[in-house]
């Protein structure tokens, strides 16, 4: 048999055409760091993966301040470290790094990581680079190398006599779809896009529907109804 470090051997071996980077974008109760650590142990504690040999070792990188994560039973290894001063031996022994609601000014730091833990699984969860869009080119283009795999974000818009609540969601590799709350709370799909809708066509269609069944709207249609059973001609 040729030894693993065989650079005969290592040259036949086939390099993933793309490292795997996730982007997941989950509610959270407040802005508190306790709720966004309760989320992150709730979602990645008990992550089905599997790895011979031992447990997975997910390492979550926070922005700034390391917090405690919530007490509870693990099937895989949760370690945190601050991102800026995350150490060498972490990176190299982790399976998953995880990147905790990262801040725009870290971007080139996690493209650092991400090359430093080249073919190992990066998840970012709720990324804070709405203030990005005007970054360097490269780094733009970093980001967009991360695949939206799961996305849950809720919303409200408020209309002169009423106000509609909506959500924004994605799983895998299926569409993006825009849910309205209707009666008794449940939510109905009114829209679908084939990339991630921009806030103003969110806006469009939370307006549409509420166009659609505001009492002003049922009035007019109550009326030209009732003239067309009066008159028998359908009204303009």
């Amino acid at each position: 048999m040729e030894p693993l470090n065989n650079p005969a051997l290592l040259g036949r071996l086939k390099k993933p055409k793309q490292q795997p980077r996730f982007q997941v974008e989950l509610p959270v109760i407040d802005d508190s760091s306790d709720s966004l650590s309760s989320l992150v142990f709730d979602v990645f504690a008990d992550l089905p993966i599997k790895r011979k040999g031992g447990p997975v070792r997910i390492l979550v990188l926070w922005p700034s301040i390391e917090p405690t994560f919530a007490s509870g039973e693990s099937s895989n290894a949760v370690e945190n470290s601050v991102l800026d001063e995350v150490e060498e031996g972490s990176l190299s022994s982790a399976d998953v790094v995880v990147f905790a609601e990262p801040e725009a000014d870290q971007v080139e730091m996690i493209r650092r990581v991400c090359d430093g833990v080249y073919a190992k699984p990066v998840v970012v969860l709720n990324p804070k680079w709405e203030s990005f869009i005007d970054g360097e080119k490269a780094l733009v283009g970093f980001l967009g190398s991360f695949e939206v795999v799961y996305s849950f974000m809720g919303l409200e818009v408020r209309g002169l006599l009423s106000k509609r609540k909506g959500v924004v969601f994605k799983s895998g590799r299926e569409d993006w779809v825009i849910f309205v709350e209707v009666e008794d709370g449940e939510l109905k799909a009114v829209s679908k896009f084939k990339r991630r809708p921009s806030i103003g066509e969110v806006e469009t269609v939370l307006y549409n529907v509420m166009a659609a069944t505001s009492p002003i709207t049922k009035s007019v249609k109550f009326i030209r109804d009732l003239a067309t059973s009066v008159t028998g001609k359908k009204e303009r």
